[in-house]
Order: structure tokens, then sequence, then C-alpha cells
């Protein structure tokens, strides 16, 4: 099972996405009663401004579910078991393929996360998640969950290959690289959560790969994006970065991403070009995640067979 927070198949689940999402006691961490409230002043503040963006940049829906399916396409010619996508937040959901899998006699399910860097608001969100659904159909199957793969020797690589595609002949010495991870809540880190730690592992895991192969970039910086609401977040935050520039010339890596989503094809891409065409950069580039590149076929079946 592909574990994603999963992104809308149309403009009218973009509600659904956000309700469920601000629902999620992992990302607002918070009593049930005060969830309930901010999550709803958090959705009435952004849903039309959401569904616009939706609607003129993104043909209506997000690109990760198809991409996904065209992922597993590649991984059921390599893997002789059932593979499907489990979204967190809108369909699909996990319950249609565990009931089938409860009714074929299926013992084991392999949770395979998505998400490279482990963190309670994803990783452990959608494990509960699947928890929750097989208790509810009394179903007990063994569980297992791939660990975090942020500092793994193959991703590394696919992450520089994926960095070097983006730049095309053009020199690196000329770019700031802007590695930009999700961002999260300081209060969610201050209550142990590792993310910040195995971020800042897997920047450091890439500067030692680049640089030993002689890849130089003017500055290479950590950024977090998508920040929401009024809350002290992890820093420094893409956009004050965008807006005081070191250089004119900038390319961006989606660090937290594998799967490319309304994050990476409408914020990075879009909206914070928008940023940079203001402020007259010279060039603005956004990498693209693995989607369903052979490399990360490669890398899942590999996380597979080891277990």
């Amino acid at each position: 099972m592909l574990l994603n927070m999963g992104g809308p198949n149309s403009v009218d689940e973009v509600e659904m996405f956000l309700k469920n999402m601000f629902s999620d006691k992992n990302i607002l961490t918070m009593d049930r009663y005060t969830r309930k409230l901010v999550g709803g002043i958090i959705i009435y503040k952004r849903l039309d401004d959401v569904k616009e963006n939706f609607v003129e940049h993104l043909g209506g829906k997000s690109p990760l579910p198809e991409l996904t399916n065209q992922l597993i396409e590649k991984l059921q010619k390599k893997l002789d078991m059932p593979i499907v996508p489990a979204m967190r937040y809108v369909p699909p959901f996990a319950t249609d393929s565990l009931e089938k899998f409860k009714a074929d006699g299926v013992e084991e399910l392999i949770l395979f996360p998505m998400y490279p860097q482990y963190s309670t608001t994803t990783t452990l969100s959608s494990v509960e998640d699947i928890e929750e659904r097989c208790e509810a159909l009394d179903y007990k199957p063994k569980i297992t969950v791939v660990e975090p793969y942020y500092d793994d020797y193959d991703y590394i690589k696919m992450s520089a290959e994926k960095i070097m595609e983006a730049l095309g002949d053009k020199d690196s010495k000329d770019y700031d690289l802007l590695l930009s991870a999700h961002g999260l809540p300081v209060s969610i880190i201050k209550a142990g959560d590792p993310y910040e730690k195995q971020i800042e592992a897997n920047v450091s895991a890439l500067k030692i790969y680049l640089h030993e192969r002689g890849i130089e970039f003017k500055n290479i910086k950590l950024v977090y994006q998508s920040k929401v609401g009024s809350s002290s977040w992890l820093e420094p935050n893409l956009v004050d970065v965008l807006r005081n520039p070191y250089h004119r010339k900038v390319l961006i890596y989606p660090l937290a991403f594998t799967v490319d989503n309304s994050e990476t094809v409408y914020e990075l891409d879009i909206e914070h070009r928008e940023i940079a065409d203001k402020i007259k950069y010279d060039d603005y580039r956004v990498a693209k995640c693995f989607n369903d590149d052979d490399a990360f076929v490669e890398l899942i079946v590999k996380k597979i067979e080891e277990l």
C-alpha cells in the first residue's frame, strides 16, 4: 500500500481534502472542539482561493492520483503482489482495498510511505489511518511499515539527478539551490517529531553527494514552504528567501515530496514563480519529483525485497 495524503480528483473534492486534513489530530494537535473551530476558520478563509487555483492552474484536479497510478502500473510488473494507493484525505481511501484483502485472505500488509522523512503529520497519520480501518473491519493482518529512506544512497542519487535534470545545460555555479521541504509548526517539532532532524540529515547527505561529484552551486540552502496560519513554523520560509535573493538565478528542489502535487506544480512552479518574476530573477527553475521514474520504481522494489 502506497501511503500519501492524496490530492483532490476534482474541484468538488477540495473541501473534503481540507476538512479531512484539518480534522486530523496529528495536523492540528489540540482538543477536538478547538480543532473543529480552528479547522473551520482555516477552511472558510482558504476554500474559494484553493478551488480557484485548481480550476485556473491545475485543470480542476491534482496531478498526484494519476501519477501514482502510473507508478503502480510500473511496480506491478516488478512485484508479484497487489499494489494499491491509500490516500489519507481524499479517495482512494484504504477501506475498499482492505475489504478485498480481508476477503482474499491477505495476511500481511506492507505500507510504503511516499514521504521520505518520518513525521507524525504524515507517516504516523497514514499508518494510524490504516490501523483504524483494519480495526473497524475486524481485519488483523501483520502490518509492516517501510522505514524512512531520506538518507538512502539511491534516494540521494535520484534527488541529485532530478536537480541536474532541471538545471539542463546551465552552469550550476551560477545558481542558488534551494532545497524546499514542507514546513511544520515549531510546536510539533518541540513535541518530539523527528522531521526537522531527518530533513537536515537529508540536506547534509545531498550536499556531500553533490560536492563529491564536483557539482558546485553558488549557495545551497534549506528552506520550508506551505506555511498556514500565524503560529511559529520552521524557518527559513521559502517566500522570505525568494523576496530577499542572494542571486538572481535559482533552482528549487522539492525535498519532502516524491510525487508531484499542487504544492509542487502550483505553489512552487506557479505561485512562487510570480514572486521571482516581480523581483526580476534572471532564471527560476523548479525540479520535478520522481513520479514514475524507473529509478524510483527500483528504490521501492528494493525496499520491499529487503524486508
